[in-house]
């Protein structure tokens, strides 16, 4: 590669893009200024790209690709590969000749595709394809040793040695190994005997303590029995000493015989809750704890527990316990509760110290360290394994990322989609192929607005509810006057799968020249229409008004006439004459408006007449129109992308005539005949021709009268 490459561009979106062509072109991208680029960054998701390349490309997993990375992939490949023009070919198979063996990584690669081979029964095949790595994770996975320095239990022969690995999964948990199980590796066989030492430290202290231990391995039984109970017992021998303070605390710290009446309708067991609030015997001054009977039923068995495990070995084979024994038991154990607060905290003690003296004592930290380290040192030809799917995916898609990232080739051309756009979505009589997948349609619309786009937001969904997605759509053709929330389409993806569509929200810009022509006139129209349809509606509403308050008051001067009262005064004409009056005042109004127009009309030349109705219309549409032309010329696809994760570099313009291409409006197929006959077609009435007829003929009239036509 020469030192000065020999870039070529072309002039795409108002602004000049880099014309990539070649793999040449390709491997020299390190030299061109970053500035030229057209973005620097794009999301891993949520384009039409193959996810796992843009994975491999993704070297610090932070779900962006950005243009550092892809330079070194471009970089990467080209070392691998002999011929650079394998890269524009965008082939997913790769020949083994083609791999540059002059390096110890290329040979390595070469290896490992040969190997890879070898391993799916085609020793004798001269090229590797992408469909032929799909085997190769089953491969792996099947392998003892793939490199990532995870040891599964079932792949161990030896018992004793696979026994240790799933105590440790159980203790210190474990970590997925490439084949898809669970294992360790020696992060956590460090974690796991560090706790089992420290463990069996803390238990060799107590051993050495003999009042720690006092009833040898037997002790933490006895003072988790003596524990259950402790508070229990003190609660008996607390209200003992109450009852020898005042004998008459003795009768009711025993419970109250209406505390036993409610117990009566129960269905009693000794697990009840409420029988094991009682006392456990019945309360008397400087009274012994029986042990044998008299005691409560919900905690006899416990009593019975610390009686032969505590009480029997400690003290002697006892049918009462009286309050100094009970004093003297508790303090044996206070050492051992001591004791007991400096116990590590981990789930290795779960195992008991039996158990983790028995791993310890043996050989299975150092043999697994060593399976470990087995597995470890075959991380580079796994690696290189990898390599070979690598290598064969870069082949395949950098050149077409690179024209979808470097320069937007792929979107101004017209031949292919932009990976940004993930489908064509069919409403209002358009096809709009600018469509981007969005993931908050809010968050996206406030920054995407920026780009004089008119976006409809759509929901999409398939498959009853069980797939969703948000996309924005881009309309660039047309008008919006039928564009609203709610309105429904069919959307298709880049694999042709349907998708019901609902617009949930519009980002409204103008669209096109025609739209903003008549924007004016929609405008004016829908204006009078709306005031006729409040003053029809309000006019239906007085008659109806009237209508009633008529009845009724005809109804009361019939009642009024026989009873002899004077009936109320007949409709007076001439006190409507003002109304008559007023509405002559406004036809006439209108009338001399017309004749001023039409006047000044046939005060023109024959040829003037057509130039003059122009005008007027341009002086009517020609704001809205410029004003819409220069919101136009502006629209910018950058904001929609960044507002989608990408870094835009550029000014990616949508002018007029590239917009008109990313919406098709309908057209009749060529050669198709068009048959005008409507057999539903509403009647049309001469009315509307009779009246502007006879408008005319008044303001003509009225400007002869008035001389402006002589």
């Amino acid at each position: 590669m020469s030192n000065k490459h020999a870039w070529r561009f072309f002039r795409a979106g108002g602004f000049d893009q880099v014309q990539l062509d070649n793999g040449t072109d390709l491997l020299a991208l390190e030299q061109l200024d970053q500035k030229l680029w057209v973005a620097l960054s794009c999301p891993t998701r949520g384009i039409e790209f193959d996810n796992r390349t843009l994975d491999m490309i993704d070297a610090d997993g932070d779900g962006q690709v950005r243009a550092s990375e892809v330079l070194a992939a471009v970089n990467w490949v080209g070392k691998l590969l002999k011929s650079s023009e394998l890269l524009n070919k965008g082939s997913d198979t790769l020949r083994l000749s083609d791999i540059d063996d002059s390096t110890g990584e290329g040979k390595q690669v070469l290896a490992s595709a040969s190997h890879i081979l070898k391993s799916l029964g085609k020793s004798d095949s001269q090229e590797i394809a992408l469909a032929d790595m799909a085997d190769v994770d089953k491969f792996l996975a099947g392998l003892q040793f793939n490199g990532d320095g995870v040891i599964c239990a079932g792949q161990i022969v030896d018992s004793s040695l696979r026994t240790t690995v799933e105590d440790i999964v159980k203790s210190s948990g474990s970590v997925e190994d490439m084949s898809g199980g669970s294992g360790i590796n020696q992060k956590i066989a460090d974690l796991f005997f560090s706790d089992a030492n420290a463990f069996a430290e803390w238990y060799a202290n107590g051993e050495a303590d003999a009042a720690v231990l006092l009833l040898g391995a037997d002790s933490a039984a006895a003072a988790n029995a003596l524990q259950v109970v402790k508070d229990k017992i003190n609660d008996y021998f607390t209200r003992c000493m109450m009852a020898e303070f005042d004998a008459r605390a003795a009768l009711p710290l025993s419970r109250s015989t209406e505390d036993y009446q409610l117990l009566a309708a129960l269905t009693l067991s000794a697990r009840n809750e409420a029988i094991a609030a009682f006392p456990l015997a019945i309360i008397e001054a400087g009274k012994p704890l029986p042990l044998l009977s008299g005691i409560n039923p919900a905690w006899r068995d416990k009593v019975e527990v610390l009686r032969v495990k505590v009480l029997k070995p400690l003290l002697g084979d006892k049918q009462f316990l009286t309050s100094a024994d009970w004093s003297i038991l508790c303090a044996k154990f206070s050492a051992f509760e001591v004791w007991q607060s400096t116990r590590p905290v981990s789930n290795v003690c779960e195992l008991g110290i039996t158990r983790i003296r028995e791993i310890l004592d043996s050989d299975d930290q150092l043999e697994i360290g060593k399976l470990i380290g087995q597995d470890k040192a075959v991380e580079s030809e796994i690696s290189s394994i990898r390599s070979v799917e690598r290598l064969i995916r870069y082949q395949r898609d950098l050149f077409e990322l690179a024209n979808n990232f470097v320069s937007f080739r792929a979107f101004y051309s017209g031949k292919k989609k932009g990976i940004f756009q993930v489908g064509t979505l069919y409403l209002d009589g358009r096809s709009c192929e600018l469509c981007i997948k969005v993931d908050d349609v809010n968050a996206h619309a406030t920054y995407a607005n920026a780009s004089g786009v008119c976006l409809a937001y759509c929901e999409l969904i398939r498959s009853a509810g069980a797939e969703k997605m948000n996309i924005a759509a881009a309309f660039t053709a047309g008008d919006s006057d039928f564009l609203m929330v709610g309105r429904h389409g069919v959307f298709y993806d880049r694999k042709g799968q349907d998708w019901n569509a609902t617009i949930v929200r519009i980002s409204d810009h103008p669209i096109s020249i025609r739209q903003s022509f008549w924007s004016p006139y929609k405008k004016l129209v829908k204006a009078i229409s709306d005031q006729m349809q409040k003053f029809a509606a309000s006019k239906a509403d007085s008659v109806q008004d009237k209508l009633v308050k008529t009845v009724l008051e005809n109804g009361k001067n019939v009642v009024a006439a026989s009873h002899n009262v004077p009936a109320k005064p007949a409709f007076d004409v001439a006190k409507f004459a003002g109304i008559f009056a007023a509405i002559g005042l406004a036809i006439g109004a209108i009338g001399g408006i017309l004749a001023s127009i039409v006047a000044g009309i046939f005060n023109l030349k024959f040829w003037q007449i057509p130039l003059a109705l122009a005008g007027m219309m341009l002086v009517v549409s020609g704001p809205s129109m410029v004003l819409a032309w220069f919101k136009l010329k502006r629209r910018n696809l950058g904001p929609i992308l960044d507002a989608c994760g990408w870094a835009i570099n550029a000014r990616v313009r949508i002018n007029i005539p590239f917009g008109s291409s990313l919406t098709a409006l309908p057209q009749l197929p060529d050669g198709a005949h068009r048959s005008l006959v409507d057999p539903y077609a509403e009647k049309k009435s001469v009315w509307p021709y009779v009246i502007a007829l006879l408008l005319a003929l008044v303001a003509f009239g009225l400007a002869w009268r008035g001389g402006y036509l002589l």
